[in-house]
Order: structure tokens, then sequence, then C-alpha cells
């Protein structure tokens, strides 16, 4: 199974950007699928951006047009750039990673965006 370990929160002002790290040990990096989800105080857990097959991206709306999710297998690391942040980001963002031919999901343990001025 692999384990993965999220880097990169912390309090930044509106407008402001961050790059969110998530380094993965402990298995093949490139057979799964990496997500990035988010979870806000009281709501549930949501999809953030995800990348899949290495290639293809998809993005919540709330993300697209500024948020980046990209990877490096040689580094077996996914990062999340995200741009123009917003006092609703504020969450608590996690990594995920799927694996594709099993079907299973493993969880980082979160690291914490503040958006406040």
């Amino acid at each position: 199974q692999v384990q993965l370990v999220e880097s990169g929160g912390g309090l930044v002002q509106p407008g402001g950007s961050l790059r969110l790290s998530c380094a993965a040990s402990g298995s093949i990096f490139s057979i799964y699928d990496m997500g990035w989800y988010r979870q806000a105080p009281g709501k549930q857990r949501e999809l953030v951006a995800a990348i899949r097959s290495g290639v293809i991206t998809n993005y919540a709306d709330s993300a697209k047009g500024r948020f980046t999710i990209s990877r490096d297998n040689a580094k077996n690391t996914v990062y999340l750039q995200m741009n123009s942040l917003k006092p609703e980001d504020t969450a608590v963002y996690y990594c995920n990673a799927h694996h594709r031919l099993r079907g299973t999901d493993y969880w980082g343990q979160g690291t914490q965006v503040t958006v406040s001025s």
C-alpha cells in the first residue's frame, strides 16, 4: 500500500498563492490516480482536482482557472498549485491515491489551508 504525506499548507491572504505537495512512498506511484480533496468545517469532503492516467486532469468548478494539479513520477509527488485564493478555499486539504487496478483508496493526514486577511 502507499503512504501519503502532505505539506505546504498555511495561512495566506486573499489573492495569494500556495503550493501543496503530496509525497508518496511504499508502492509504485505511477499506478495510482491522484487527487486533492478538501473539507471545510461542517461540510463534506469534496474533490478539488484529480489527475488520472498521468495526464488527464479534472477540477471542481470552484477550482477551474485558479488551481493546477500536476505530478512528478520521478519524485513520487503530486502538487496542487493554488492561485487567487479566496476565504472560501479555507479547509483541510487531503491527498488521495486511487489504485487503478484494485480500486482501493489511500489518504494522507491532511494539511490546513487558511485564507484570511
